[in-house]
């Protein structure tokens, strides 16, 4: 990171949740900068190498998506939507341009620190090579390896292509169309059930209750993602 904590860009056109989300964050020790509207943003993105950008989608004189794949051409820092579009199929297209995590007003303060940190987390994370743990599971990508609590589990070819996409998106979550389409092909972009049954599958093996997940979670009506640098419901 540049300077004496994590720089993050709060682009909104409401002057208000500007300013509210600027001392929030301040308070926490973030470097702050703000950009009313998409020129002023993508300028910044430039100028300022902020860390993580907290995106609004309803700009004056760009849609947000729009944003987010401009930006997505020149840097990969992480990107956070905080709209007030709740629609799943505005969620997806965030997502599938290469936002990180979606989040929508209201909010509460408490939430999206967490989700901030998680994000860094992934940050630190993608930096430190082959290797992927999130409680029991580990993942060495190196020697296309897999152990739950030390015991090697055997994967198909295709459970494993999956698992590693899944890794290699540090937590970030991954549509259905996405997943399928990076595994499969593009002409599996529609085969919802394949992907459900290859989940199930890979739930059985490293999960310690397949029915209530804690390592491969589901975005409902999105897609799919891993836990990473964070608690599961039971607080382990």
């Amino acid at each position: 990171m540049i300077g004496s904590g994590p720089r993050v860009l709060v682009v909104d056109d409401d002057q208000s949740i500007r300013r509210f989300l600027e001392i929030a964050l301040r308070a926490r020790g973030y470097i702050v900068s703000q950009a009313a509207d998409a020129r002023a943003a993508l300028q910044a993105a430039l100028t300022f190498r902020p860390d993580l950008v907290i995106l609004d989608l309803g700009l004056p004189d760009m849609d947000g998506v729009e944003v987010i794949r401009q930006v997505r051409d020149h840097t990969r820092l992480s990107i956070l939507v905080l709209s007030a579009r709740d629609q799943e199929s505005e969620k997806i297209a965030a997502l599938e341009r290469g936002a990180d995590d979606y989040l929508t007003k209201p909010f509460g303060i408490g939430e999206l620190y967490a989700r901030l940190r998680v994000l860094l987390r992934r940050m630190e994370g993608s930096r430190t090579g082959e290797c992927f743990t999130t409680g029991a599971l580990e993942v060495d990508l190196s020697r296309r390896l897999v152990t739950v609590s030390g015991n090697v589990v055997q994967l198909t070819p295709t459970e494993y292509d999956l698992l590693k996409t899944l890794v290699q998106a540090s937590g970030r979550v991954l549509t259905h169309r996405q997943l399928l389409q990076q595994v499969w092909g593009p002409q599996y972009a529609t085969e919802h059930h394949m992907l459900r049954v290859n989940i199930s599958n890979l739930r059985r093996k490293l999960e310690s209750d397949p029915e209530r997940p804690a390592v491969i979670l589901t975005e409902p009506r999105v897609g799919y993602r891993l836990r990473m640098g964070e608690p599961d419901p039971e607080g382990h």
